[in-house]
């Protein structure tokens, strides 16, 4: 494994690195499930090393696509109700993966508001459970290929804005609660609440290009 792999998500030496820099290098990246997507605006990176990590208890049958090889999804329930979209990274046999936190909607928008049953374009994907909703990624993707499957993840486009990418402490979780492995596009108004502290005093934005 090399942090020095391809940049570009549609090759699988991109999956095989740190999930650190994976983490930072998916936002600014479009996510897509048949003809809805969204730019990635906000990730969480998770390690078998820290106790927030479902790899941290081992090799179980729940735990057995984290261990396998990258550039899979893992997706799993919470708390009986929402389905969470992870990225496997690393070797196989580490267990880290990428949580998608939020998401900028940027096509099948309608789609998007008819499933989460709102308009408001912000809190569409403002969430790792609200997103999964938006795109229709059920349980059914746990273990799917990213390269070859039904969810894909495409580099960032050439005619969208720059990220303004900072870091924070996890949220939503118990343990390990003060590691900074948050990593948000600082621009946009898309990231769940609440915003890390590097993101208070900014004006955060929806981009301006929307597609049908």
């Amino acid at each position: 494994m090399s942090d020095r792999g391809s940049r570009d998500p549609r090759r699988l030496d991109f999956y095989d690195r740190s999930v650190h820099v994976v983490a930072r290098e998916l936002v600014g990246c479009r996510l897509r499930h048949g003809s809805a997507a969204g730019r990635i605006v906000e990730t969480e990176s998770y390690h078998e090393e820290e106790p927030a990590c479902h790899a941290y208890i081992g090799l179980t049958a729940r735990t057995q696509v984290l261990f396998g090889p990258p550039g899979h999804a893992y997706v799993y329930r919470s708390y009986g109700i929402h389905a969470l979209f992870n990225v496997v990274v690393e070797g196989e046999g580490v267990g880290a993966a990428v949580l998608i936190r939020a998401l900028e909607p940027v096509e099948g928008v309608e789609l998007m508001e008819a499933r989460r049953g709102r308009r408001a374009r912000k809190d569409l994907c403002s969430g790792p459970g609200k997103l999964t909703q938006a795109l229709g990624i059920g349980l059914e993707s746990n273990g799917s290929p990213l390269l070859a499957g039904a969810i894909a993840i495409e580099p960032p486009r050439r005619d969208e804005r720059s990220v303004e990418l900072v870091a924070g402490r996890r949220i939503g979780i118990t343990k390990a609660a003060e590691l900074p492995w948050r990593f948000c596009d600082a621009a946009s108004a898309c990231v769940s609440r609440p915003w890390p502290a590097a993101m208070q005093g900014h004006s955060p934005a929806l981009s301006g290009h929307r597609a049908a």
